[in-house]
């Protein structure tokens, strides 16, 4: 649980050894579909190796749910389409982002971070095969989360992020929480994901995050070179947006400094287009990293935590101090 993952690499590293997977195994050997295919065991959450924990005493907890970090593969000689929870080789994929996300935002939140039995990348090439494999993914996430509640929350208030597949998750989790859950929420990110009129309708109580520091809110958005770049999977049909560099739902330009390798810092320009609800990026000079299967140049999708990671940062300690100073101001009242 300490072992230590480079904080400016892991997401890229972490794709990268799934873009491995992907061409030596099941993108060359296996067919998006397959007649024979295997379901690895489900996670039993009162385990505590189906967790990535990092407990800081904090009054805030951090509940992360990981992105797609699994390529088909072969399990006991069938296919298998989900992360096998118990087996080191994909479990390592996991623990990569997971350490990484928690180094780059948590800052002085506790983390918690389930294991679940993620769709692998193939899942996404078609509407079809992930309408009929999400829904196994978002039972594990959902019921990680209602063990969490019971038995490691101990009351404190909660934030919600999820990258990806994890951002589905997260609207999942949302569209399930009771009242007296939703008086814990803090805020949920929704990062290089989508809510969409259904997930509304389903859950009418969501709401967009309008500035950086209201409560009980879900922050969203999706980064592209320009909207030609978007990969429709992931962004069309999105309702919420909000730039986090300035925290508006306008198109007021924001900058922010980028770490480059040569040393130097270059300065990125980040605008909401107000009807595609996509943030447009400009400044970015490095060779794209391409998501495989279904990505596109200038789509910063692997770029989503990393390119705002100081932003989101200071963004989530700010909310969580602000619920914590409501939740004071309301008791001493």
């Amino acid at each position: 649980m300490k072992k230590k993952h480079s904080i400016s690499t892991f997401l890229p590293l972490s794709l990268l050894c799934l873009a491995y997977v992907c061409s030596t195994l099941s993108c060359r050997n296996q067919p998006a579909t397959s007649p024979l295919a295997t379901i690895p065991t489900a996670p039993n959450y009162a385990d505590n190796s189906q967790w990535y924990i990092v407990d800081r005493h904090a009054s805030v907890d951090l509940f992360y749910i990981t992105s797609t970090e699994t390529g088909d593969y072969s399990l006991r000689g069938l296919s298998c389409h989900y992360a096998d929870t118990y087996n080191d080789s994909t479990r390592q994929l996991l623990l990569g982002e997971m350490v990484g996300v928690d180094q780059l935002l948590s800052g002085g939140l506790n983390f918690f971070s389930p294991y679940y039995r993620q769709c692998t990348l193939q899942s996404f090439t078609s509407d079809t095969l992930m309408r009929s494999r999400l829904p196994l993914a978002m039972g594990d996430a959902r019921k990680a989360f209602a063990h969490y509640l019971e038995h490691l929350n101990g009351g404190r208030p909660f934030i919600l992020a999820g990258f990806s597949q994890g951002g589905t998750a997260v609207v999942e989790i949302l569209k399930h929480l009771q009242p007296e859950v939703q008086k814990q929420l803090v805020a949920a990110y929704v990062i290089g994901w989508k809510v969409t009129e259904a997930d509304l309708k389903a859950a009418p109580y969501l709401r967009p995050a309008q500035d950086s520091a209201d409560l009980g809110v879900v922050v969203c958005y999706n980064s592209v070179r320009d909207n030609s770049c978007a990969i429709p999977m992931l962004s069309q049909g999105n309702r919420f947006a909000i730039n986090p560099v300035n925290w508006r739902t306008d198109a007021t330009p924001a900058t922010i400094a980028n770490p480059h390798p040569t040393g130097h810092e270059e300065p990125l320009t980040v605008v909401l287009d107000t009807n595609s609800l996509l943030l447009q990026v400009s400044g970015y000079t490095r060779n794209d990293y391409i998501l495989p299967l279904f990505g596109r140049e200038g789509n910063y999708h692997t770029l989503e935590i990393s390119l705002y990671q100081q932003p989101l940062r200071h963004n989530l300690s700010l909310r969580a101090q602000q619920f914590c100073s409501m939740k004071s101001e309301i008791h001493l009242q």
